[in-house]
Parts: structure tokens; C-alpha cells; sequence
């Protein structure tokens, strides 16, 4: 995931250790050594992602 997208709205598609697909909604926190920490915007708690299971990232696109 490219640095640029800290403290942006970010949808995932994330493939977990054990080969399980999700799709996320998150807020980037902190991207370092292959590791993402975000808030999940559907729980509203803060999640850690190994970056070698991002499949796709692509901004959120908001209006104000």
C-alpha cells in the first residue's frame, strides 16, 4: 500500500494467513516493516494487516 494513502479512507480486499477473503472499509493509521494499522470503519476498532495480503486498495471517495 502506498504511503500516500495515510490517514486516508481506504476499501481493501484482504486475503488473511489462513486463505480467507474479506473486503474492508478502514481509515490507514500507520504503514511500517509490511505492516498497516487502520480502524475498521464497520467495527469502529483498530486492525493490524500484514501488507503482503492486500489483494486490492483503492481510495473512498467522500463528499462534503
Amino acid at each position: 500500500m502506498p504511503v500516500k494513502y495515510l490517514g486516508w479512507l481506504v476499501e481493501i480486499i484482504y486475503q488473511d494467513q489462513s486463505g480467507k477473503i474479506t473486503k474492508r472499509r478502514i481509515q490507514v493509521k500507520s504503514i511500517r516493516s509490511g505492516m498497516i494499522k487502520a480502524d475498521d470503519l464497520l467495527s469502529g476498532k483498530p486492525r493490524t494487516f500484514l501488507e503482503s495480503g492486500l489483494l486490492a486498495c483503492y481510495p473512498i471517495k467522500t463528499t462534503a
